[in-house]
């Protein structure tokens, strides 16, 4: 546990030193609640607290799919990666690590978002629906942060980049996080169920009491978790063997 935290804080720190990086983390969710839900959805309590929880949910996959996609990568080019890859502590303070720090700052990003929505829309939430809507975000992240490692760890960091792009958006539209919750095009709704960010995004409407998450939506993000998790694995060791054999 004291390695693992000792990991965290150290890599908190590191990314803390670059302010853009945390600047980045919630502007664009921020961005979209301002041009897409306040003027929108701001009016309507119903429309606006779900679309808050998508935009959480967009948060929360930004730092996912970055955090690790992109970091991940630029570490490995680093020579201090190496080095501590070859300490007798193992992977896993380092890896959760990695976890616990693009955990914080996605709650970070969801600040600006929870603001937002207070300030300029007429959602509302118990302070117990809010608990467990945070709780929910954190299980929703698994697929992105699972998703995010496996980039990191298989590609270099100029391919990573692109690739987080080219996947970032899909996720995000195609499971209706930028259309209207209830009203989304026929096109998104037949795709959405079948994508992590719908099963993610309904876990956290359930949370805030917005109507139970579905199972097709539900058995996908669990698919697509342990897909996630298992490519993981597999892009660590492979650039575990490749690097150290």
């Amino acid at each position: 546990m004291s390695l693992l935290l000792t990991h965290t804080r150290y890599q908190f720190l590191e990314t803390a030193r670059v302010p853009i990086s945390v600047i980045g983390n919630g502007f664009f969710p921020a961005a979209s609640m301002l041009f897409f839900v306040v003027p929108f959805a701001g009016g309507d309590p119903v429309g606006a607290a779900m679309a808050t929880a998508s935009m959480m949910v967009f948060a929360m996959m930004t730092s996912g799919l970055f955090t690790h996609g992109t970091g991940v990568a630029n570490d490995r080019e680093q020579p201090w990666d190496p080095y501590v890859r070859t300490l007798p502590a193992g992977p896993w303070p380092r890896l959760g690590g990695r976890v616990l720090n693009a955990l914080a700052f996605a709650l970070i990003g969801v600040l600006p978002v929870l603001v937002i929505s207070a300030l300029f829309t007429e959602a509302t939430a118990t302070p117990a629906q809010l608990v467990l809507g945070l709780g929910a975000l954190l299980v929703a992240a698994a697929p992105f942060q699972l998703l995010g490692l496996f980039i990191g760890y298989t590609l270099p960091f100029k391919a990573a980049l692109a690739v987080v792009q080219l996947v970032f958006l899909p996720l995000a539209v195609g499971g209706g996080l930028m259309t209207s919750p209830q009203h989304p095009p026929a096109f998104i709704a037949a795709v959405a169920p079948y994508l992590p960010t719908r099963g993610a995004v309904e876990l956290v409407w359930a949370a805030v009491g917005y109507g139970p998450p579905r199972t097709l939506p539900l058995v996908m993000f669990a698919v697509w978790t342990a897909a996630a998790g298992a490519l993981a694995v597999w892009a660590y060791r492979r650039d575990e063997g490749r690097r150290f054999a």
